[in-house]
């Protein structure tokens, strides 16, 4: 149980089709299918069948894999799923399993011992969202768009990786892309409203037990921009040679560079460092037990208040940019983004 770090890298999957299933670069899909092609068995966290939460599920078949794959921002039941990993990894089993830090650690602690045949993959956490607060706003979703929900997506990459938009396809389903910038239940995760009071202290990064440890590679264009094609760069950080020995299996299915492990985390600091706890937390699960969801957006998801000062900041700022680029922003970009897609089955209102 060490933080020790052997090798951190910049990478992504050849095959785009997986890679845009996936929230980054898809790393975690070719090790599962590596895994599954040697008759082993992969625990990761999938979206319940009425999206009202996420649970621990095992897959030991390619064709299940995609319910493993893209971010769930709400916490997951557990459930027995230790116990069948335990049971897994007795009968001789190779196993895969997937989760934040803290589950991760969970596992290891339950199991007791090292097992040779198991590999941990955990990722870098911001924290997790609370799940009566995911349900409260998926019902207040489907209410206003008299619509049930029957699938989710928190990181649609359908405009890219880095940006993000709205859309709405009309068919036989219907699909709404909101943008995260827009997204209350997101505004509210991010700004750390929901999460769960170990998030703020998170032990998890400052013991890691993973072999491995993946991330959205943000900052990707100040650290190895060559890389970056908009469709999705991992950070993979490796923390065994157990680890190290799974990354090499996949390698020839890889784009990747091996980076500087201080460059790559500047930009996606809950590597190390645990999300602030808002003065408000207390305050916010007391409405939440007691206020409509609409109420909830309007006092903790409202647009943020920007002081005239850097109102005005603002407006130079932009108006250097479009003078160094010919009145226009050029090759000003959006280091990150990414939104919700949901899928809805329309409920007949006769």
């Amino acid at each position: 149980m060490s933080n020790k770090i052997l090798n951190t890298y910049a990478a992504y999957a050849l095959d785009d089709l997986i890679r845009k299933q996936s929230s980054s670069g898809a790393i975690f899909s070719l090790i599962a299918e590596k895994i599954l092609s040697l008759n082993g068995i992969v625990y990761g966290v999938t979206m319940t069948d009425d999206c009202k939460g996420a649970e621990f599920v095992r897959v030991d078949n390619i064709e299940q894999l995609y319910l493993l794959r893209g971010s769930k921002y709400i916490q997951a039941k557990v459930g027995q799923t230790y116990k069948s990993v335990k049971n897994d990894l007795n009968i001789g089993k190779i196993v895969l399993f997937s989760g934040t830090g803290c589950q991760n650690n969970g596992l290891k602690k339950y199991l007791g011992k090292d097992y040779e045949n198991l590999y941990c993959i955990d990722v870098v956490c911001h924290g997790v969202p609370s799940p009566k607060l995911w349900r409260h706003y998926l019902e207040h979703i489907e209410t206003i768009n008299n619509a049930k929900i029957i699938g989710v997506n928190f990181r649609c990459k359908d405009q890219g990786w880095k940006d993000f938009g709205m859309e709405e396809i009309q068919h036989d389903k219907k699909k709404v892309y909101i943008p995260s910038s827009q997204d209350s239940f997101m505004r509210m995760f991010l700004r750390n409203y929901c999460l769960r009071p170990s998030c703020y202290e998170c032990e998890a990064k400052l013991v890691r037990c993973a072999d491995l440890t993946l991330a959205d590679f943000w900052g990707i264009n100040f650290v190895a921009p060559e890389m970056n094609d908009n469709k999705g760069v991992s950070l993979l950080i490796i923390r065994s040679q157990r680890g190290q020995s799974l990354f090499d299996t996949i390698q020839e299915k890889l784009c990747h560079k091996k980076v500087d492990y201080n460059a790559a985390i500047k930009y996606n600091p809950s590597e190390i460092t645990s999300a602030p706890r808002p003065k408000e937390r207390n305050k916010f699960f007391s409405d939440l037990e007691k206020k409509e969801f609409i109420k909830m957006e309007k006092k903790y998801a409202a647009d943020a208040k920007i002081p005239l000062k850097q109102k005005v900041k603002d407006i130079l700022r932009k108006a250097l940019l479009r003078k160094n680029n010919g009145g226009g922003y050029g090759n000003v970009k959006n280091v990150s983004g990414y939104g919700m897609l949901f899928t809805f089955d329309m409920i007949d209102r006769k």
